[in-house]
Parts: C-alpha cells; structure tokens; sequence
C-alpha cells in the first residue's frame, strides 16, 4: 500500500495550529504520512505535533500601508514560495491544507502553480484576511460556523461545514457531565486568554473577585492563566486576598482544566470556542477588541445566541459588573447546567473526521484524474 503524504500549513498560534494538530492526529490513524510548513515560531507550545517532519518557510505578515512594509512583505511571501515550490518538489503531497493566516500563503500558492489539490480550513465565523487571498486559488474552503461572513460567489460553492477540528486531548473530555455545582460547595473558575494570554483578564479579574461578598470569595478555586510579567503579580493579589488559586502562563492540560470548571472566562478565539462547546462548559466571552476583522466578537456572538455563553465586550466588562455577573452566576446553579447544556448543544466533536474525509476525496479526485 503506498503511504499518502499531506503537508499541513499553519503559522505559529494556537489557533491556527491545534486544528492543524487534530487532523494531523486523524490523518496519521488513516496511515498517512504528515508534514508540516510553519514559520519562524513553529510549534512554541510544545505540543510535539504529530509530524514526520517540519519545515520552516519565509512568510510576513501585513503590519502596514507603507510602500516599504508592503516591498517588504511581499519580498518575504515570494521567497516563501519558491521555498515551498521545492519543498513540494521533493515530498510531492497529494493534498497540502492551509489553517490560516499569512504563513499558509506560500504553501498553498506553491500547490496552485503545481497543480495539487488544496483546501483552506477556516476556524473564525468570518474569513480571515489572508484566507479571502487564498480563497479563489484552493480546491476547498472547510469552515467552522454555518454562516461566514466574506464568504460568497464562487468560493461559496466550494465551502463545507465541517466543524473546528479539535485534539484527541480534548475529545477525551467530550463525555463528561458537568461538574455538580452546589449553592455552599466550591465553584471552579478558570481563567485564559488565548494561547498567548490576556493581560486584561490580569487586570480585571483579581479585582472583580476580591469585590465578591466573603462567602462566595470563600468558594472559590481559581485556575487563571497569565503572562509571565503579570504573573508573579497576579498570584500576590490572590493569597492577600485569601483566594484560593493557581496561576501559570501555559496550561498544556488546558481541556481538563476546561472539563473541571463551573465557568470559563475567556477570549473568544476559534479553538477556545470549539473546546468550550466539545466539552460542553458556560463561559463569559471577552472578545479581543480592535480585531481587523471583528472575528473574536462574531465567535462569541453565535454561541450567546444559542445559550451556551455570556458575550462582554471588553469595554463593557469593569471589575464592578464582572463582580455582579459572577456573583449572580454562583448563586445559580440551574442557569450554568443549561447553558452549558447549550454550549455542548453546539459541539462538532465529528469536525476532525469530516476534514479528514474532505482531504482523502481531493487526493482520490486527483488520483482517478491522473489515472
């Protein structure tokens, strides 16, 4: 039996590369053989990703209008092509997939002018900037939300909602209940912000928690994630404050910690969304504000209307209301059972295996068209 290859592009956050992870996971139980192209930060959270091999391409990001950030730009993203082009010269993948953002831009320009079938996987519930590039040049766009927003004409034919691939690590947790909560019992908090942390929630949380009354203050086990030059800060105005907590910049057990909470505090990026409703937990939703695209504040929008979250804009969001939604929360057991009811209720635990079957008819595709 020949081995398939795919190369799978994603840069170095984690919301591009925890679904690049999961179909790397899938695709190796299918006996595929998995590459993949990043950029400079590669795999950052040391995650061991399910790769025979990495390989470093150029990329850039637009971080301006100028004529010389533009030259620039464009200067790094060819050179990242023609990289790519001989990186798919020597491994020849039947199928090379993209999970966003401008490091995928080489990889699967390259498979256009090699004439290999390709797909862009889009996690956010509108298409990203350099996904509306890319759009017109892949075999397939997969997305995440049944509405995305930018998505027409021509590259809405060849759309499928397949769902937002998550980890094995996560899917563990997909059947387990929600975590009896009693009105005199602890109450599970966590805390994050992304792959990279929120310096907001630093901010904002301690204080809005230390406003509780005692009692409730004295229910509380906190697990928060924080950036490393908050976190010595944070932990000390948590044991001042009496408060049980834990702090760190990176959780690498993050979906178990996700399947303990009563309540998830949390930006609203693509892979958060997607574990918080695998795993079935009620959050309150801060989205990332001056986004280009807006992208955190639709996620989080499409899972309050369902029920499943409490969406705040961080504009909206002081210690004050944060104390009084928190406090009004703790003291409501039922209204986290049903929205967490809600948040499961919008799951797509099956995401993995649906982009993993799209990828396996692009490649049969290509190969009756060769035979």
């Amino acid at each position: 039996m020949t081995v398939r290859t795919i190369l799978l592009a994603a840069g170095g956050t984690g919301g591009h590369l925890f679904p690049a992870f999961a179909l790397g996971e899938e695709l190796g139980r299918r006996s595929w053989r998995i590459e993949l192209a990043t950029d400079h930060r590669g795999d950052r959270y040391g995650t061991g990703f399910p790769a025979a091999a990495v390989h470093q391409l150029s990329s850039a990001t637009m971080t301006g209008r100028s004529p010389i950030a533009l030259a620039r730009t464009a200067f790094a993203l060819m050179s990242g092509v023609r990289e790519a082009m001989a990186l798919l010269g020597r491994i020849k993948p039947a199928v090379v997939v993209g999970f966003g953002g401008y490091p995928c831009f080489p990889p699967l320009v390259a498979a256009r002018l090699r004439s290999i079938p390709s797909a862009l996987h889009e996690q956010n519930a509108v298409l990203g900037r350099a996904n509306r590039m890319l759009a017109p040049r892949v075999s397939a766009i997969a997305t995440s939300f049944e509405t995305v927003k930018f998505l027409d004409g021509a590259n809405r034919a060849k759309a499928r909602l397949t769902g937002n691939p998550v980890r094995d690590i996560v899917l563990e947790h997909a059947a387990e209940p929600y975590p009896t909560l009693m009105l005199d019992g602890p109450f599970n908090l966590l805390v994050f912000g992304g792959s990279q942390g929120a310096r907001f929630f630093s901010e904002r949380v301690p204080a809005a928690l230390n406003e509780l009354p005692s009692h409730l203050r004295a229910r509380l086990c906190v697990v928060q994630q924080c950036r490393s030059e908050d976190l010595d800060r944070v932990a000390d105005i948590y044991g001042h404050s009496e408060i049980q907590a834990e702090c760190q910049t990176f959780f690498t057990d993050l979906p178990a910690r996700i399947a303990a909470a009563h309540l998830v505090i949390a930006r609203a990026g693509a892979s958060s969304i997607a574990e918080l409703t695998v795993v079935g937990r009620p959050s309150i939703l801060v989205p990332l504000p001056h986004a280009l695209d807006n992208d955190q504040l639709l996620n989080a929008s499409s899972l309050a209307r369902a029920g499943g979250a409490r969406c705040i804009e961080e504009k909206d969001l002081d210690e004050a209301r944060l104390a009084r939604e928190l406090a009004g929360l703790m003291e409501a057991p039922e209204r986290l059972a049903e929205a967490a009811d809600a948040a499961r209720g919008q799951g797509r635990p099956g995401a993995v295996t649906a982009l993993a079957d799209l990828v396996e008819e692009l490649a049969d595709k290509k190969a009756v068209g060769a035979a």
